[in-house]
């Protein structure tokens, strides 16, 4: 187990906790009147589900690294591009192209963990 790659993955499980409880109590009426709700919980959840397969594949140290950093670019340009679409309507026009970018690094990270060799798994 790569200990700095776990602690890296807790804290992110801890900031999607945080993140989420942050939108639906201190952010909820902002979010709602701009309709972008949905917006902060679907990086909460992406962000979420990311990170805990992070927190997974840090148990297995040097295995499928590059699945692992995948994955964490892919929270840092997808769910981080919409918690600042969320904040900042304005930013729409060059932080929009950043999402995609997030979503295929999820893809490729997802796809590494099937076509990886599941030696020491």
């Amino acid at each position: 187990m790569s200990i700095s790659l776990f602690r890296i993955a807790a804290a992110l499980c801890f900031l999607a906790v945080a993140l989420g409880a942050f939108g639906a109590h201190s952010l909820k009426s902002t979010l709602e009147l701009r309709g972008m709700l949905d917006v902060w919980n679907k990086a909460v959840l992406y962000h979420f589900i990311q990170a805990i397969a992070l927190l997974v594949l840090a148990l297995y140290g040097n295995v499928n690294r590059g699945a692992w950093w995948l994955l964490f670019a892919g929270i840092f340009l997808f769910s981080g591009s919409l918690y600042l679409l969320a904040l900042i309507p304005q930013a729409r026009d060059w932080l929009g192209p950043i999402t995609p970018l997030g979503g295929l690094c999820f893809l490729a990270g997802w796809a590494w963990l099937i076509i990886a060799p599941t030696k020491g798994l």
